[in-house]
């Protein structure tokens, strides 16, 4: 029986995961950290039975023993904020920690999970955006092993597999355009919360679907994959490919294409990670060939979608670019989601702030949350000059 902690279990990957490992059937879950949503996070305790449990804060934890105790279920410890998070992170039982939680908020208890020699099933691409060099580089002094839950990236890990990476040519990411592909650039600028909400292929949080419409979640994925698999953004490709069947793909020297294919569902991926290096037979149904009519590819439209190029700029400036970067946009997405700006200010925003910020070196985690909060502030002042023209 393998024991793993998972952070942000209420979300998508949280809930997937709990899903996954219910089929696998020989994982035990010792510890959930969660944030607010305590009606979710009350049933998966009383289903699954973890030593340790952390929310969000003191409120959320009171709330969380009174509906544990009105279902007559044993009451776990119980801890709140990023301390309940890491304790979650570093359990002393857990092999493998599954980090799905959605933004920065992840990121220091992501590092010390490595720093304590834990297998991390990474979904949270923020950790590796924001500190892929520190990240990568604790995860090799603490023999930590980083294996990545995005489809994206774990189609990558995939196709790697046997391959020797002086024989690679290029990482090929896929990105399904998201619910805007074939829209003007003046109806993504008026595009409602609704409207950009409405993924066509995939369910997923509210950040992370706003990031897909944006194509910034691609930008990310592109950072991250060069702090997992060691390419530079020269080697990393982009290509629109609507279907989402083909999850990624790597171009050989010869010019041979390897390309990971399934269903489009993030458990496959899930299960990869926590099972690698062996492959389990999945509770999915297999890609059906006989049904898929074609497969199309596009190239990605850098105007109409400027964050991607955004992303690609502070990948080649480095240092704490990548943090700044993520940063705004965070701040940038929750103000369209609350309605306060549009979609096209999200880049506007990003691009702002970036253009403030002379990178450093990431020399250690203090240098990087410093940026981190200094983004933050300064997005938040672009932000309300957006707001006010809008």
């Amino acid at each position: 029986m393998k024991s793993i902690s998972i952070l942000g279990s209420t979300g998508s990957i949280g809930c997937n995961t709990l899903r996954t490992v219910e089929h696998l059937g020989n994982f035990r879950v010792v510890a959930l950290g969660a944030g607010k949503n305590v009606e979710k996070l009350a049933g998966q305790v009383i289903k699954f039975k973890p030593e340790l449990v952390a929310c969000e804060n003191a409120e959320c934890a009171e709330e969380l023993r009174e509906k544990l105790s009105d279902a007559e279920c044993r009451i776990p410890e119980i801890l709140v904020g990023e301390e309940g998070l890491v304790a979650v992170a570093t359990h002393e039982k857990a092999e493998t920690v599954v980090s799905a939680t959605v933004g920065a908020v992840g990121f220091v208890p992501t590092l010390r999970a490595i720093e304590a020699g834990k297998r991390i099933a990474l979904a949270n691409k923020e950790t590796l955006v924001m500190a892929g060099e520190l990240m990568t580089k604790a995860a090799r002094e603490n023999n930590a092993e980083i294996l990545p839950v995005d489809s994206e990236h774990n189609a990558l890990h995939q196709c790697l597999r046997g391959e020797s990476v002086k024989e690679v040519k290029r990482l090929i990411l896929t990105a399904s355009g998201g619910p805007f592909r074939t829209k003007s650039k003046s109806e993504i600028e008026n595009a409602s919360r609704a409207e950009a909400l409405n993924h066509p292929n995939w369910k997923m949080g509210d950040k992370i679907t706003i990031d897909s419409a944006t194509l910034m979640n691609k930008g990310l994925e592109v950072i991250e994959a060069k702090w997992l698999f060691g390419f530079e953004a020269d080697k990393i490709s982009v290509i629109v490919h609507p279907q989402s069947v083909v999850h990624s793909m790597i171009e050989m020297v010869d010019g041979s294409i390897i390309a990971q294919l399934g269903v489009t569902d993030m458990k496959h991926a899930i299960q990869y990670a926590l099972t690698y290096p062996e492959r389990k037979e999945n509770c999915l149904d297999p890609l059906d060939f006989t049904k898929i009519s074609q497969l199309n590819f596009e190239s990605p439209d850098f105007e109409k979608f400027p964050c991607l190029r955004l992303a690609y700029e502070a990948l080649k400036i480095g240092g704490t670019m990548p943090a700044v970067l993520n940063a705004a946009n965070e701040i940038a997405v929750q103000a369209f989601l609350d309605e306060k700006i549009r979609l096209s200010d999200i880049p506007r925003i990003i691009e702002s702030v970036m253009n403030e910020h002379e990178a450093v070196a990431v020399a250690n985690l203090e240098v990087v949350l410093e940026c981190d909060l200094w983004a933050r502030e300064r997005a938040a002042t672009s932000l309300e000059k957006s707001a006010t023209a809008k």
